[in-house]
């Protein structure tokens, strides 16, 4: 049976005795149906694996001891903050789930024109905690030690005029370059996938004030899921770690 990783929120010792948080200890004692003698291995979103026994389980409190600290870093060479217009439904979760696994450092939900969401800010403080539980689950099951950071929901136009020091990228299937034959070399990236519906021209247009470049993915119209995954794989073979 392989050793369930576990997050575990706050820094961890080399070495003692920690109690699991309550969404931890929900899932090892009651999920899980662990029990005192068997191995987890906890991470704290640093690069490093910490191998641990429980010492003590019950279906809401989890004791473990900690025996070492283990460095390990599976960390992509590209910082990818990926700007993601919300999709509906489960789309956007399958989006958060499949780029963490991918590697991507940053996400920032983003409104725009024609997004197909419409949600108080009560709603989308509760999605923003799904989504942020979404990414470490994600981590839980790809083996990343460090949890990409889910920012708060932001419009678009806002998102484009921040200060970044990388490219900025923005899918149009009339660009000059594709992902595959952009200049290099690179090291990080800002990545915008628009709606459903795709931007109005007005946004495009500001997408360019604000030194977006264009790139092509190929040929086909892709689903707003489909563009984000597809950009962020050909991302991560041009300039990250995917053979």
């Amino acid at each position: 049976m392989r050793v369930p990783r576990i997050y575990h929120p706050e820094l961890l010792p080399a070495q003692g005795k920690v109690m699991l948080d309550e969404d931890a200890a929900n899932h090892v004692g009651r999920v899980l149906r662990m029990q005192a003698g068997q191995a987890v291995l906890l991470f704290d979103g640093s690069d490093a694996e910490f191998p641990a026994v429980i010492t003590n389980a019950s279906k809401k409190h989890v004791e473990v001891e900690i025996q070492e600290r283990v460095e390990n870093s599976l960390e992509s060479p590209l910082d990818l903050h990926l700007g993601q217009v919300v999709s509906r439904g489960e789309k956007m979760e399958f989006t958060i789930q499949k780029s963490v696994e991918l590697g991507v450092n940053t996400i920032t939900p983003l409104i725009s024109e024609r997004c197909g969401v419409k949600l108080n800010a009560d709603r989308f403080d509760k999605k923003l905690q799904q989504w942020q539980k979404i990414a470490i689950a994600a981590c839980e099951q790809s083996g990343r030690n460090r949890v990409p950071e889910i920012r708060p929901i932001m419009s678009l136009e806002a998102w484009c005029a921040e200060d970044y020091d990388g490219l900025k990228l923005n899918l149009h299937p009339r660009a000059p370059y594709s992902i595959n034959t952009l200049p290099g070399p690179v090291t990080k990236v800002k990545l915008l996938i628009g709606p459903e519906g795709g931007l109005s021209a007005e946004e495009i247009a500001m997408t360019e004030t604000h030194q977006f470049e264009e790139t092509l993915l190929g040929p086909r119209v892709l689903r707003t899921e489909t563009a984000a995954l597809t950009a962020i794989t050909a991302l991560q073979v041009r300039f990250g770690d995917l053979g």
